[in-house]
């Protein structure tokens, strides 16, 4: 075989292999970043720290050695190198609680096993995976959907700042962000803009969360957390509806839907704003995401047109696009 193509088998291998991945996901699981974060380990050490398995859990360090996550010195001690620090819990990134087989996101990952029914059928893989549909697998499962919330928040935290800066939202008077989880992106905004007051919308779990949370900040005078869902009538007459990383959740017809519900709250002086991922270009800058999005929703990443065109069909117009870091805040008005 040609050393070149030789090479692209290699890479081909390497891209569609599962057991590098999977051993990453495990060593977040189990914590062995912090495990291992206070000395170095022996495989026997680690595996009664975890709860795991001796020999198998071994074996599971030595490839993460050859993967470049950890070092295993002359007499068996495992340590992290720089890359197997990021697993650290406390580490700024969130990778561990990304990447926990049992967290919201971790156990959702799992359903791409499943992304050939997608592809074939255009149906979310995860209800196959699963049995059950992401938002009702959470619902089952509180611990599951506090992960969910958190995760979530730590995201929106570190997109907030720019989102902030992006637009004058103190000139709107009053905020509706319609499911806004635990309420980190409207406690930012209440903290920015001291005339602002706010509300946000979301399903019992999530409005639990934004209640302890807009408590915590000390903001209850200006914000409260409202159970509902973005299917059904909205708090009416506020000056701006925040959709930040919804409707990437949702098909065509869903979104629309959340879309209209909004337009109907915003009257005729209210605007909507759509705030997604996107790139300079205004297209929706991660593939990866895509399939993700399309694996656990059945939902899309979308450009800044097809936002637009979204817009349209539910009688709203993009009116102006804000830059705001890696997303942008579409900001949407009445159809004249």
């Amino acid at each position: 075989m040609p050393v070149n193509a030789e090479r692209a088998e290699a890479e081909l291998n390497a891209l569609a292999s599962l057991a590098t991945p999977m051993a990453v996901r495990v060593a977040a699981t189990l914590r062995l970043a912090d495990r291992l974060g206070g000395g170095a380990l022996t495989a026997a050490e680690a595996a009664r720290a975890a709860g795991a398995d001796t020999g198998t859990l071994d074996r599971l360090l030595r490839h993460l050695c050859t993967a470049g996550v950890l070092h295993r010195d002359g007499e068996g001690r495992y340590s992290l190198t720089p890359v197997g620090e990021v697993l650290r819990a406390d580490h700024p990134s969130g990778a561990r609680a990304r990447l926990d087989l049992e967290g919201a996101e971790g156990s959702a990952d799992l359903s791409l096993t499943e992304l050939l029914h997608a592809v074939r059928t255009g149906g979310p893989a995860f209800d196959r995976y699963h049995g059950r549909p992401f938002w009702r697998h959470l619902d089952a499962d509180p611990a599951l959907a506090a992960s969910f919330h958190h995760r979530m928040g730590t995201a929106v935290g570190q997109d907030a700042p720019a989102i902030v800066s992006a637009y004058d939202w103190g000139s709107l008077g009053r905020v509706v962000d319609v499911g806004g989880g635990n309420a980190t992106l409207l406690i930012a905004l209440l903290r920015a803009y001291p005339g602002l007051r706010g509300a946000v919308v979301d399903l019992p779990g999530g409005v639990e969360e934004a209640r302890r949370g807009l408590a915590a900040a000390g903001l209850r005078d200006r914000g409260e957390a409202v159970a509902g869902s973005f299917f059904e009538p909205l708090p009416a007459g506020a000056g701006g509806y925040l959709l930040s990383a919804v409707l990437h959740n949702w098909g065509d017809g869903d979104a629309r839907a959340i879309l209209r519900r909004c337009a109907e709250a915003a009257g005729s002086r209210g605007r909507v704003f759509v705030i997604e991922k996107l790139g300079p270009d205004g297209r929706a800058p991660s593939t990866e995401a895509d399939l993700r999005m399309a694996a656990y929703f059945g939902g899309r990443e979308r450009d800044r047109d097809e936002i637009g065109e979204l817009a349209a069909s539910a009688g709203l117009a993009a009116v102006a696009v804000h830059a705001a870091g890696a997303n942008a805040v579409v900001e949407c008005a009445a159809r004249r």
